[in-house]
């Protein structure tokens, strides 16, 4: 057990150290594509404009980083930050947790369908196995199991109650996924808007007239909220439709497979195979 959280935090450290490296990259190159302002018509200034041009984009590349981004971005930049490590932690964890040989093991079903249909097992020893495995759908087993002898009607109700308890631990921290989409853009949205208003006070207290580079810039920055906030959201919104998805699939598995576990422990089925023996 120690050795699987340990492996699963070795995993998660690497991915979002994976994530930072990919983050700075991509902002120096950005930086690296900017253009400078051009210098004078002349060979002699052409080439010290390229010089000084040369100068500032090797200065631009060296301090160009995340964390020049984020401050340009402004004080809702950390949020935004925020729900992308929240996204990044919480879709590690559902892809360990959701794995369909965690949720329904198959050597678990299996062996105990089969002792099931060989009626080489009691009610307490098939409650101790669905007790020991843990999984999900050994604990809807165990809810059938509890009703054992009882009629369809009452061991599929505990089938029921079970799989209902069952399907909201599967889709836990699904709603916080889908919180992290909805509130991502959202937040970059306020972060450009205020970005807009501070730009535009800059430029109405300056002598700007006439500048439109001043303009430009201010609205430049403001939008890199929008865009850092469009770039969490979207993929939020696609991790929890995935998991969605995946969990209705588990969870008509699961169903599917109680269905024969009811056609074995109910009363209906034990008085059916009672009559074929005395009949044989």
């Amino acid at each position: 057990m120690k050795s699987r959280r340990i492996s699963r935090w070795c995993v998660f450290g690497g991915m979002c150290l994976g994530v930072v490296m990919l983050s700075i990259s991509v902002s120096k190159l950005h930086a690296a594509n900017e253009t400078e302002p051009a210098g004078d018509a002349s060979p002699v200034g052409k080439a010290t404009s390229a010089a000084a041009e040369a100068g500032s984009n090797a200065a631009a590349i060296a301090e160009r980083n995340l964390i020049h981004i984020v401050r340009q971005g402004g004080p809702l930049m950390v949020p935004i930050l925020i729900c992308s490590f929240i996204l990044v932690l919480f879709t590690f964890e559902r892809l360990l947790s959701l794995r369909r040989g965690r949720v329904i093991p198959r050597p678990f079903v299996r062996r105990f369908l089969h002792q099931l249909q060989e009626r080489s097992i009691d009610r307490e020893e098939a409650l101790t196995l669905c007790q020991d495995n843990g999984s999900p759908v050994a604990q809807v087993f165990a809810g059938a199991v509890q009703k054992w002898g009882r009629p369809a009607v009452e061991v599929e109700q505990g089938i029921i109650d079970a799989g209902e308890r069952v399907s909201n631990g599967l889709r836990r921290y699904l709603r916080l996924l889908n919180g992290v989409a909805t509130v991502s853009p959202l937040l970059g949205l306020l972060g450009t808007v205020l970005g807009m208003i501070q730009a535009f006070n800059d430029i109405a207290t300056a002598d700007a007239m006439g500048k439109p580079e001043l303009l430009a810039a201010g609205i430049g920055q403001a939008l890199i909220t929008t865009a850092s906030g469009l770039t969490v959201a979207i993929p939020a919104l696609i991790v929890y439709m995935f998991f969605l998805s995946r969990v209705d699939r588990l969870v008509m598995d699961i169903d599917a497979l109680s269905q024969k576990v009811v056609s074995e422990v109910s009363a209906e089925s034990r008085e059916a195979r009672a009559k074929k023996t005395k009949a044989a």
